[in-house]
């Protein structure tokens, strides 16, 4: 009787450990399936952002500037124009920021989907990607009445470039300064430890996803808002500008010592303002 009651013991573990791996198997297959739908997605949207600003910077050269753009530089502009203007800053954070918070995104889609096969809320990853980018659009208000201001005081030209070495030395100078400030490095450090973040600041459902969102985005643009505003000294629709600037918070968010990269670039950019402010004499 032992030695059945063992046997049958034993069948019963090999029993539960068969149907752990079969999870185990369709947990990870899951989350490959998730990984890649998600991953999809950002680079579709990323991509259709970065194909309009492209049409858009087209549009511009082949546009007779003072005549028939948009958003004009030799009239006062009118609602019609702020409104496209804005709508050309919140693509442009689409097209910058997305890439950049792919490693968030995906963290969260994995945890998220861990969460539900433990019984708990399942959010869709959408709404934590709506979150951050609210408040990107909020940004891009604030980008917009800023460059509305610049227009007036007649400091862009029509290409919105910087016509003042003043205003682009300070640009720089400031955003080299920033590049060193704890804010800065209290931003970054969030962003570089996307699991840190989610285990800390993890809330359950569509409102804690969406929550988590803002959070994120909050930290996003706080560790990168001044850096967007260097966008005035090359031009707002330069695109190489664009992708440069992009590239750059790649590195300083995904790239070991990622965060030295961006001390060193402050350095460069206090550098490139003296520089700029120097032509003054």
């Amino acid at each position: 009787m032992g030695g059945r009651w063992a046997l049958d013991g034993h069948r019963r573990r090999g029993e539960r450990e068969r149907v752990m791996m079969q999870e185990g198997t369709t947990l990870e297959a899951v989350l490959r399936r998730d990984r890649l739908i998600v991953l999809g997605g950002l680079v579709g949207i990323s991509a259709l952002a970065w194909i309009y600003l492209g049409y858009m910077a087209w549009e511009m050269e082949a546009m007779d500037m003072a005549m028939q753009m948009a958003m004009p530089s030799v009239r006062v502009w009118n609602a019609v124009d702020i409104l496209l203007l804005f709508v050309m800053w919140v693509v442009m954070m689409v097209a910058m920021m997305v890439p950049t918070a792919a490693s968030m995104i995906l963290t969260y889609a994995m945890i998220n989907r861990r969460q539900q096969t433990q019984q708990g809320p399942f959010a869709p990853t959408a709404v934590f990607l709506g979150g951050y980018l609210v408040v990107w659009t909020g940004f891009s208000a604030l980008a917009t009445l800023a460059q509305w201001g610049l227009h007036e005081a007649a400091l862009l030209s029509p290409m919105m470039v910087s016509t003042s070495p003043v205003l682009g030395g300070v640009l720089f100078l400031s955003a080299g300064i920033f590049q060193w400030t704890p804010w800065k490095y209290t931003c970054l450090k969030h962003c570089r430890s996307p699991l840190g973040f989610l285990m800390t600041d993890w809330r359950e459902g569509a409102w804690g996803a969406l929550w988590m969102g803002l959070r994120h985005g909050s930290y996003c643009t706080g560790c990168c808002w001044f850096l967007m505003a260097l966008l005035f000294v090359a031009g707002v629709m330069n695109l190489l500008w664009v992708a440069m600037l992009t590239a750059f918070v790649l590195v300083e968010k995904m790239v070991p010592r990622g965060d030295l990269v961006g001390r060193v670039a402050g350095g460069v950019l206090v550098l490139a303002g003296i520089v700029l402010l120097g032509q003054m004499r």
